[in-house]
């Protein structure tokens, strides 16, 4: 086993058993589609994938996950082995993650309730997005200052004076539990350069 990790030799010894037993129904002039279904191992369900490390996207642990891909969708995710936070562990969430990305009941529109309604529309994904970017230079052209008061203290003498901020208080960045470093450098950066100085997230990963 030396040279081989536990997923290798899954794959190769998955494959040669598999393909023994598959070959053996076909010299007897047999269906093999039935075996095929009921032996199916995971070699054989992941078997010309792309594979693409990514993250649990359910709390603040970060585990890792290995999603691999066939034609452009997901056919299976589990846990990833080279990662030094679970070491290809997951919970009994994580372990559901391809039910909640490949499911007919996940949304793919956003809801919006118009001001005073009583009831939640669809929207499209862009257009919620547009939305999100038009409040968000709405608020900030309205609430941005370059600069601030800051009062004087009469018990030192002191007077008050102007000091350059270039913020806006009026709008906060609340962050998730699984955002990489990558993202959250991204996001400060835009932040920042938006004048935004409430910013948040649970950085753990």
């Amino acid at each position: 086993m030396s040279g081989f990790s536990r997923r290798q030799f899954l794959k190769k010894s998955g494959l040669a058993t598999g393909g023994a037993a598959l070959g053996g129904v076909v010299s007897l002039g047999l269906d093999p589609a039935p075996l095929r279904a009921a032996t199916l191992p995971l070699a054989w369900k992941i078997q010309g994938t792309r594979t693409v490390p990514s993250v649990c996207p359910y709390c603040a642990v970060g585990c890792g996950q290995l999603v691999h891909v066939r034609d452009g969708k997901v056919v299976n995710i589990e846990g990833n082995p080279d990662s030094p936070i679970s070491r290809g562990n997951l919970c009994p969430k994580g372990a559901a993650s391809y039910q909640l990305t490949v499911n007919p009941e996940r949304r793919t529109k956003a809801l919006y309730r118009r001001p005073g309604a009583t009831a939640w529309e669809e929207i499209e994904l862009e257009r919620a997005m547009d939305m999100i970017a038009e409040r968000v230079k709405k608020t900030r052209d309205a609430t941005f200052k370059h600069t601030a008061t800051i009062p004087g203290d009469p018990s030192t003498n002191t007077a008050s004076r102007e000091v350059v901020v270039n913020n806006t208080l009026g709008i906060a960045s609340l962050g998730g539990a699984t955002l990489d470093n990558e993202w959250n450098y991204a996001q400060a950066k835009l932040w920042r350069g938006l004048g935004g100085v409430y910013i948040e997230n649970q950085a753990r990963i």
